[in-house]
């Protein structure tokens, strides 16, 4: 069995749920208040251990109240945090979530996790049949260098581009699997997609990607399923009807399943079947990290 590696974020997210998002300028009352683990590596990584994989983290935290309650957490939840590092003079990540209606709202603040350095992601040793999973709230310097030493080791590459940002064509080249949703995937392809759209449109804007039919590519859709091109060939694998109590970190569980089933040694349509009924699960729940399920869970949905 492979392991997982994870080069990414980790925030405390702060969440407040209200009847609905207050428009610019507006204040509106607020129901609650809740703390979570959460950052989109944190996400993928406590996925990926939940779910059965070997799982290493590797980012930072800042040395504040924050950051050792989440090096807490994420330690129970069986990651490995031998290389994430606790950083002086800087506070640990945080992202500022509103929930209404079950669709949040999210500003994050990087903090530590914005000096996550091509140095901090030398020192895993990869080899061929790992998974190096990485996404866009720590430097893409940092990434590329990542993902080089991954390839030079023979490990497959998912490039998680969320919070959407332009992308270099040179990391580009270095993913194997890229994970998007239609916001993501609109800006790199440079059009307007929403989630509505025809399945034809996401095949159309995929396509003009510079990425070649080599990669594969996965277009996340929410309640409609995933959309994956595989050699260049369109599937879909249809979404599961749930009641959705709180999409955060709904993307990243899907990325973390995908990326256990892949160092699991699963064929790519498998991997994608299981990581969307795991992704049905998590929106069930309140908050990101802790609403990722297990594989007990995961294998009860997919016998159901």
């Amino acid at each position: 069995m492979g392991r997982v590696f994870v080069a990414g974020s980790i925030n405390m997210d702060v969440v407040a749920t209200a009847d609905r998002h207050p428009k610019v300028g507006e204040t509106v009352a607020g129901q609650a208040v809740h703390y979570f683990p959460g950052g989109k590596g944190a996400n993928q990584a406590v996925a990926a251990a939940k779910l059965g994989a070997p799982s290493t983290l590797i980012g930072r935290l800042g040395a504040d109240a924050f950051g050792q309650q989440l090096r807490q957490f994420l330690t129970t939840q069986g990651v490995d945090l031998a290389l994430v590092k606790d950083t002086a003079d800087v506070h640990t990540g945080t992202a500022v979530i509103t929930i209404a209606d079950a669709d949040n709202t999210i500003v994050v603040v990087p903090g530590a996790n914005a000096l996550v350095s091509a140095g901090d992601v030398t020192a895993p040793v990869l080899a061929k049949g790992d998974v190096a999973v990485s996404q866009f709230e720590i430097p893409q310097a940092t990434i590329i260098a990542f993902f080089k030493r991954a390839r030079a080791a023979g490990a497959t590459t998912i490039l998680n581009p969320a919070p959407a940002t332009a992308c270099s064509h040179e990391l580009l080249d270095l993913v194997d699997i890229l994970v998007l949703n239609e916001t993501e995937l609109g800006l790199l392809a440079q059009t307007e997609l929403h989630d509505t759209d025809d399945p034809s449109r996401f095949v159309e804007a995929a396509r003009r990607l510079p990425t070649g039919s080599e990669k594969i590519l996965c277009v996340t859709l929410g309640k409609r399923g995933v959309l994956a091109l595989v050699g260049g060939e369109p599937s879909l694998t249809a979404g599961r009807a749930v009641k959705a109590v709180d999409t955060t970190g709904a993307g990243d569980c899907f990325v973390g399943a995908l990326a256990a089933q892949l160092a699991n040694g699963e064929a790519i349509h498998d991997a994608l079947e299981y990581a969307n009924a795991a992704a049905s699960i998590c929106v069930q729940r309140m908050g990101a990290a802790p609403s990722m399920p297990t594989a007990a869970e995961v294998a009860a949905v997919l016998r159901s």
